[in-house]
């Protein structure tokens, strides 16, 4: 079900399709769920306009597929999509890592320790909503500075359906001390311009989500294809 929330500043477009992206990928709205156009342009009080150009946004990202007679449904995770997305993102993490653990400067450094910070506070409150928001700024940072933002954008586009086994995974088992030691492991390699256990740590990293998708698909066989 569609929550309505606090509307920041933008289209009505926007609004939706953040709003809706945002429940999907989180798994408030289930895979296999059929959203109508009616209800959420009530829900949400904007006209059905915008509810039609943010389900054809996300359907071409994948999360939604249209089908005759039947409407419009959440799509399933698709392992063949997240394996590709694993295999693209690790290859090219760990040759940011490398870069960064040779050449990142002390003002990016900074912002990657304050995010971590954050992290470990969060970690201490149990906010895993806010957790969720540094784990991927912990990552965009990365490529951020080694000035390798529009990589970070098409690995985030590849990913979608990576990241949503990921946040399946996460809200199963909120295993966040691992995460986020992960994380302050990564950071330190780069601190010590170890490129090597930097490139080991992330691999290490990314490959959390690998090693349990077989039991999040047998414990949730309707959410897969």
């Amino acid at each position: 079900m569609v929550v309505q929330r606090q509307r920041a500043k933008g289209s009505s477009r926007d609004y939706v399709y953040r709003i809706i992206k945002e429940q999907i990928m989180n798994g408030e709205i289930s895979p296999g769920t059929k959203l109508s156009e009616k209800e959420i342009s009530e829900k949400l009080e904007v006209s059905r306009t915008p509810v039609r150009e943010a389900f054809l946004q996300l359907n071409q990202e994948g999360l939604l597929g249209v089908f005759p007679q039947i409407g419009t449904i959440v799509t399933k995770i698709d392992l063949k999509s997240v394996e590709e997305g694993r295999f693209v993102r690790e290859n090219i993490e760990k040759a940011i890592v490398r870069e960064a653990a040779e050449s990142m400067d002390e003002e990016a450094l900074l912002q990657i320790e304050t995010n971590l910070t954050l992290q470990e506070f969060s970690l201490g409150k149990g906010s895993y909503q806010r957790l969720f928001e540094l784990d991927d700024e912990f990552h965009r940072l990365l490529y951020k500075g080694c000035d390798k933002l529009r990589s970070w954008e098409m690995v985030k586009r590849m990913n979608i359906q990576f990241d949503r086994l990921r946040l399946l995974r996460l809200a199963v088992n909120h295993d966040w001390k691992i995460i986020v030691s992960q994380h302050r492991q990564v950071f330190e390699a780069i601190s010590a311009r170890n490129a090597e256990l930097a490139e080991e740590t992330i691999i290490e990293h990314l490959r959390l989500v690998d090693i349990e998708k077989d039991a999040l698909r047998e414990e949730n066989p309707n959410f897969f294809t």
